[in-house]
């Protein structure tokens, strides 16, 4: 991990608010094999500011939830709804099986799906929803 922010790459990348970040680190590392390359705590030294992991080949970016900077409003998920993360991984089923390990919740175990993958779903502690698929060969 770097003291200094990696520059960021171009593109369009997930930033997560959770409601422990420390947690969420460890979970992430875990369940996906994330990689921390950078992490501020806040100034009251409990509270994740920003943290910027290597996730799977991309870039996800996370801080702890701070309602005092939102008008009271808590704005981490307690069940994300219309959003989903997803990740081609060389294998669903040990990708599926090592998250579950980690502590995320199955909501589909992995299937052979009409549109040529294996594809499944997660919850992942924090909230925030999962899929992860890889080509199924012909």
């Amino acid at each position: 991990m770097s003291d200094t922010m990696p520059a960021t790459p171009s593109g369009v990348i997930a930033y997560l608010t959770v409601k422990d970040g420390a947690a969420a680190l460890e979970f992430y590392s875990r369940a996906f094999g994330a990689a921390l390359q950078y992490k501020q705590l806040a100034d009251d030294g409990k509270r994740l500011m920003h943290a910027r992991l290597l996730v799977n080949g991309g870039v996800l970016m996370l801080s702890d939830d701070f309602p005092e900077y939102n008008g009271g409003v808590s704005m981490a998920p307690e069940a994300a709804r219309g959003i989903t993360l997803h990740m081609q991984v060389p294998d669903c089923d040990v990708a599926f099986d090592q998250a579950i390990a980690a502590g995320a919740a199955g909501i589909m175990p992995p299937a052979d799906m009409f549109w040529g993958d294996r594809y499944a779903r997660l919850r992942d502690p924090f909230g925030h929803v999962w899929s992860l698929a890889h080509a199924v060969k012909k």
